[in-house]
C-alpha cells in the first residue's frame, strides 16, 4: 500500500490536511453534476422527486448517490485505483463519496446506513487484482460514519465481464450470481461500488438484500455513467 501523498492529486500543491488528497480550490473546480433523480441517479428535472423512468419501473434500491459522471478526472482516478494499484487514492475517493452522500442526507431523502456492504469480486478476479477496490473505500467510510462494514456478499460464479455485454445480457449474466453470507434483517444498507453503468449488478444484489429482510438499500458509487 502506498502512503497518502501530502500534495493535491490535481494541482500538486501542498495540502494543509494530507488525508484530504485534494485541495479546497481543486475541490470547488471539479465538474458540476446536473440534476439527478434521487432514485436511479440519472439526469432528471428534480433532485427531490423520482424521475418518470423510476415512477414507471423503479430499480430495486431506494436511492443512489454518486460522486460524478464517469469522466476525467474521476475516470482516471478509478482506473488508477483498480488497474495501476495506486491505492493511496482510496481515502480521497472515499471522502468525495462521503461528501456526496452528506449532500443527499441533509435533504432528508435517505436514512443513515448502519451497514456498508462492498460489491464483491469473484475470488479469481480478486486474486488477479490483489484487492477489491470497494473494500478499500469501505474502511474509511465506516470509520467516519461510525457504522459497521462487512464483506457479507460473495460472487458464486465469475461470468463474463459486465462492460462487454449489453444491458439485457448483463441482467442474464447476473441472475443467481451472488450469495448473502450474513443476516441483514431490519438493517439500513449502503451498497458500495466504483462505477455503475446500467445498474444491473447493484439491482440484483439489492433484490437479494431486500428479499432477506433489509429495511432499505441505497447505492453509493464513485461514478455513474450519465
Amino acid at each position: 500500500m502506498l502512503a497518502m501523498p501530502a500534495l493535491c492529486w490535481l494541482c500538486r500543491m501542498p495540502l494543509r490536511i494530507a488525508r484530504h488528497g485534494i485541495c479546497s480550490l481543486c475541490l470547488r473546480g471539479l465538474p458540476p453534476l446536473p440534476l439527478l433523480c434521487p432514485r436511479c441517479g440519472l439526469p432528471a428535472g428534480s433532485v427531490k422527486v423520482a424521475c418518470g423512468r423510476c415512477q414507471l419501473k423503479p430499480p430495486a434500491w431506494q436511492a443512489l448517490v454518486c460522486v460524478n459522471d464517469y469522466c476525467p478526472p474521476f475516470s482516471q482516478w478509478v482506473n488508477q485505483l483498480k488497474f495501476s494499484h495506486i491505492t493511496a487514492l482510496r481515502v480521497m475517493l472515499a471522502r468525495l463519496l462521503l461528501l456526496s452522500w452528506l449532500n443527499v442526507y441533509r435533504r432528508g431523502s435517505v436514512p443513515r446506513p448502519d451497514l456498508l456492504l462492498p460489491v464483491p469480486l469473484h475470488r479469481r478476479r480478486r486474486w488477479q487484482r490483489g484487492f477489491n477496490q470497494t473494500v478499500l473505500l469501505a474502511t474509511p467510510l465506516a470509520h467516519w460514519l461510525r457504522c459497521e462494514w462487512r464483506e457479507g456478499l460473495s460472487r458464486k460464479r465469475r461470468g463474463a465481464l459486465q462492460h462487454q455485454l449489453s444491458a439485457r445480457q448483463r441482467r442474464t449474466n447476473l441472475r443467481g450470481a451472488f450469495r448473502l453470507e450474513m443476516a441483514v434483517q431490519d438493517r439500513h444498507i449502503a451498497l458500495l461500488d466504483d462505477v455503475i453503468t446500467t445498474g444491473s449488478t447493484v439491482d440484483e444484489i439489492s433484490r437479494l438484500l431486500l428479499a432477506e429482510g433489509a429495511a432499505s438499500v441505497q447505492v453509493w458509487c464513485l461514478c455513474r455513467t450519465l
